[in-house]
């Protein structure tokens, strides 16, 4: 019997983009459904009752949410070919505090460039947000991906932000090229990748997106 698979997301979501990938990575057919976030459908909220957020996957009629939790959760599912996770226990704390740190400082640091109206967060923002690329880029070093030779979890979830960068550096006024040249290579080799290439949205669109959403809120 064919899995059922279905992922529950928004197009410029970078969360929704890693579960894409994830699913890519693994060979698998999904089906894509867009969600409208200020018009949540009836099948996202009974699906996610907690949060209430993307993306989510639905495995067989199953719900699993947060996106890094679901990547875990496909690697472990469909492990038989490009695991994403390490085996050694070390290792995999290891890529799990890496993605955890994306989590909990790239995004919620990034919002102050795009979203804050004042001048100082917004310095504070841009500068935070530069320190912590430069953290990963020296936990990167000279390895082709994060976990060694072969792409894997923390690539997922680091990816998925590049096709922010341009928005990031619109709006921050810096080059993360010019900051961070190891990591942009990163980039350049992760989207050669077919799996990251037709997951990840056109940067030009998310800036036409986030320009879009600052409109609204009246900070352009």
């Amino acid at each position: 019997m064919a899995d059922d698979i279905v992922l529950l997301s928004t197009w410029p979501s970078m969360f929704g983009m890693r579960v894409g990938v994830a699913l890519a990575e693994k060979g698998l057919k999904y089906e894509y459904r867009e969600e409208d976030l200020r018009n949540k459908s009836p099948l996202l909220l009974n699906m996610n009752p907690v949060h209430k957020k993307i993306p989510v996957l639905i495995h067989n009629g199953k719900p699993i949410s947060e996106s890094m939790i679901i990547v875990e959760y496909i690697d472990g599912v469909w492990n038989h070919k490009s695991p994403l996770l390490p085996t050694d226990p070390y290792q995999r704390a290891q890529a799990r505090f890496w993605a955890d740190f994306v989590d909990k400082k790239l995004y919620d640091i990034g919002k102050k460039i795009i979203w804050s109206t004042k001048g100082e967060e917004h310095e504070t923002g841009k500068k935070e947000f530069i320190e912590c690329l430069k953290l990963l880029q020296r936990e990167l070093g000279d390895k082709p991906y994060f976990g060694g030779e072969n792409f894997g979890f923390v690539d997922v979830s680091l990816v998925t932000f590049s096709c922010w960068f341009h928005t990031f550096e619109s709006y921050g006024n810096f080059s993360v090229e010019t900051e961070c040249p190891k990591l942009i290579a990163w980039t350049k080799r992760c989207l050669e990748k077919e799996s990251v290439s037709s997951s990840l949205a056109d940067p030009h669109k998310i800036h036409d997106f986030a320009s879009g959403v600052r409109k609204r809120l009246g900070i352009e």
